[in-house]
C-alpha cells in the first residue's frame, strides 16, 4: 500500500500515516517537517521517474510506502502519475488543503467560479490566456513560469487584473501579495510560491452557481442574432456566417483567438463567450469604439488594438486560431500574415468572389490544408395578410485553413 498524505498549507501530518514506514518519498522541506522511522529510507524528489523506480522494488514486496506531498496530492498532483503506475486500489490518498482553496480562504473569496489552470511543467501559454479571459483564475507555478512570466505577458494585454502571489502558504514565512503584472514581471519570486491568483477586482464575486470553473461559464447559445450587437449599416457577420466560422474556429478555453478585421467585435465576442482569451484588431476609430461598447454589453474581456493589419498584429502573441473579416485589396497579404503565426485555424469570410483565388493561395502557401463554401441563406420574413416570404441574404464566401492542433496540457478544467 502506498500512502499518500497531503501537507504543507498548515495541517500537521498524523504520526499514524508515517508509522512503519519503509520508505518515504517527498519534497526536502515535507521530509524535514516530519518525524519519520529511523528505519526508513527517504527518497527527495526531484525527477519523478527515478523516484517512482525506487518505489517500484518497495511496491514489489508490498512494503509500507510513504509519499509527502504538498495540498491536496489528486489536484494537479503526484496522485494521477502514481495510480499510472501502480494502480489506484494500491493507494490510500489522506488529502490536506489544496494551495488554491488555501489562498483563496485567505482573501475570504469564494472559488467555485474560479478557473483553475497548471503551469507547472507546461507551456505557460495557456495559463496567460485563461487569465486574460477569466475575471477570476488561479495558476499553479512552476519554473519558467512563474508570477514574472505571467506577469511580463498580461502586462502588455490585461494590465487592469491584479495577481496575488501566495508564498509558502501554511509555513511561518507564509505571504500574500498584492502586485499588478508589470510589478510581478520585475521581480525574482524565488521558490516559494504556492500559487498565483489572477482578479478582475471589479468581477471577485460572481454570481451563484451549480456548476464549477470555466465550464459553468460557458453561454446556452452562440451565433447570436446582429441585433445583440450594435453595427453600422448592418455591416456585421450575419449570424449564419458566423455559426461556421465559430464550429471552424473552436475557441475554447486556454486558446488566443484573433479578430482581424472585427469591425463590431462580434466574432470576438462570441469567441470571448466561449472562453478564449481574444485580441480585436481594427482600424476605423469608430469601430473600436462599438467593439469595446460590445464587450462590455456581453461582460467578457476582449483586448481591442486600434491600428490595421497586418502591421497592428507585430505586438500580438501567436495565435491558435485567427477570423479574418472585410475584402479589400490588402486582403490575401493579411491572411498570409495571420497564416504565417496561427497555430491551429485561420478563418476567412469575404464577399467578393475576385479574392478567393489568392485567399486560398495564401492558406496554402502557409501550409495549411484548405478547405471552403459560399453560404447563401434566405430568412422568413411577414409580408401583409398575415403570410410569410423568404428574404435572401446576402452570399459570402467562407474559406478555412487547419494545420495539425497544438495540444494543451491542464486547459481541461
Amino acid at each position: 500500500m502506498i500512502t499518500v498524505v497531503g501537507t504543507g498549507t498548515g495541517a500537521p501530518v498524523p504520526l499514524e500515516a508515517v508509522a512503519g514506514a519503509e520508505l518515504v518519498v517527498g519534497g526536502r522541506r515535507h521530509l524535514d517537517a516530519v518525524g519519520l522511522p529511523e528505519t526508513a529510507e527517504r527518497i527527495v524528489l526531484g525527477p519523478l521517474a527515478p523516484a517512482l523506480d525506487a518505489m517500484e522494488e518497495y511496491v514489489a514486496k508490498e512494503a509500507h510506502v510513504v509519499v509527502l506531498a504538498s495540498g491536496d496530492p489528486g489536484f494537479f498532483g503526484i496522485v494521477r502519475a502514481l495510480a499510472e503506475r501502480f494502480g489506484a486500489e494500491r493507494l490510500d490518498v489522506r488529502p490536506g488543503v489544496s494551495s488554491v482553496a488555501t489562498a483563496f480562504a485567505r482573501l475570504g473569496l469564494t472559488w467555485d467560479d474560479a478557473v483553475v489552470v497548471s503551469a507547472h511543467g507546461r507551456d505557460p501559454r495557456t495559463a496567460v490566456n485563461v487569465c486574460r479571459a477569466h475575471p477570476k483564475a488561479a495558476v499553479l507555478t512552476g519554473p519558467g513560469a512563474g508570477p514574472a512570466e505571467l506577469g511580463a505577458a498580461l502586462a502588455r494585454t490585461a494590465p487592469g487584473r491584479v495577481l496575488v502571489v501566495a508564498s509558502a502558504l501554511g509555513s511561518a514565512e507564509e505571504r500574500l501579495e498584492r502586485v499588478s503584472p508589470a510589478e510581478a514581471a520585475g521581480r525574482d519570486w524565488g521558490t516559494a510560491v504556492s500559487v498565483v491568483l489572477c482578479l478582475d477586482e471589479t468581477r471577485t464575486l460572481g454570481p451563484v452557481r451549480t456548476l464549477a470553473g470555466a465550464a459553468a461559464a460557458r453561454p446556452s447559445e452562440w451565433a447570436l442574432d446582429e441585433g445583440e450587437f450594435a453595427h453600422r449599416d448592418s455591416m456585421i457577420t450575419k449570424f449564419e456566417v458566423r455559426a461556421l466560422a465559430l464550429a471552424r474556429l473552436g475557441p475554447r478555453p486556454g486558446d488566443l483567438v484573433w479578430d482581424v478585421g472585427s469591425g463590431s467585435g462580434s466574432v470576438a465576442v462570441e469567441c470571448a463567450r466561449l472562453g478564449a482569451a481574444v485580441s480585436a484588431v481594427e482600424k476605423a476609430p469608430d469601430g473600436v469604439e462599438r467593439i469595446r461598447a460590445n464587450v462590455e454589453a456581453h461582460g467578457v474581456d476582449v483586448h481591442v488594438v486600434h491600428g490595421a493589419a497586418p502591421e497592428a498584429l507585430s505586438e500580438l502573441d501567436d495565435p491558435d486560431a485567427v477570423f479574418v473579416g472585410g475584402g479589400g485589396r490588402e486582403l490575401p497579404g493579411i491572411v498570409g500574415a495571420c497564416a504565417r503565426r496561427a497555430r491551429r485555424t485561420v478563418v476567412v469570410a469575404m464577399a467578393a468572389l475576385d479574392r478567393v483565388p489568392a485567399v486560398r493561395t495564401a492558406l496554402t502557401g502557409a501550409g495549411f490544408d484548405c478547405d471552403g463554401v459560399l453560404l447563401q441563406s434566405s430568412r422568413l420574413a411577414p409580408l401583409p395578410g398575415d403570410v410569410t416570404r423568404l428574404a435572401a441574404t446576402n452570399p459570402v464566401f467562407l474559406l478555412w485553413g487547419t494545420r495539425t492542433p497544438v495540444s494543451h496540457e491542464g486547459v481541461a478544467l
